[in-house]
């Protein structure tokens, strides 16, 4: 038996906490910048930022499951066997996602004449952060971590009860 199976659940959920904590992260950074007018170096208001999640392969998932399907012969018309419990030959590979932070370039105007980052027309360039959509984020990714976390206990106890037997 090849024991990368046994890791490559851990593996896929560790990224998948990896990605629902960078969510969290940048939701909460969002949230704690959407006042901010300028930035530390006096360039401009803070850019919201969002993470993107993408797959490592084009069908990594289908590439998987077709090496770690069982290898069946007919012995009998009537019957089939597995000659024994190897599963065919798979390479597995990191399937989580991957995550991308990208800057947005949203912005909301507001009159404020008097703050000195107003430009000539008194209008004083915000970041367009909803909070409403952050806070979805933020529950949503929450949630998420929870189920990683849920399916790591579980390949954490199929372990423990196939070494009982």
């Amino acid at each position: 038996m090849n024991i990368q199976r046994f890791f490559s659940v851990f593996k896929t959920a560790g990224r998948g906490l990896a990605l629902e904590r960078k969510k969290l992260s940048i939701a909460s950074e969002n949230i704690a910048n959407a006042n901010t007018t300028r930035g530390l170096n006096g360039a401009g208001p803070y850019k919201p930022r969002r993470v993107q999640a993408s797959l490592n392969g084009s069908d990594a998932f289908g590439t998987a499951f077709q090496s770690a399907k069982l290898k069946m012969r007919t012995t009998n018309p009537l019957h089939r066997s597995v000659p024994s419990a190897e599963l065919g030959g798979g390479n597995i590979r990191n399937m989580g996602p991957q995550a991308t932070v990208v800057k947005q370039n949203e912005f909301r105007y507001k009159y404020e004449p008097d703050n000195p980052d107003a430009d000539a027309n008194g209008m004083v360039k915000y970041p367009d952060v909803n909070m409403v959509k952050e806070m979805t984020h933020m529950v949503s990714a929450n949630r998420l971590y929870e189920a990683n976390l849920s399916s790591i206990e579980a390949e954490k106890q199929m372990i423990k009860r196939s070494f009982k037997i």
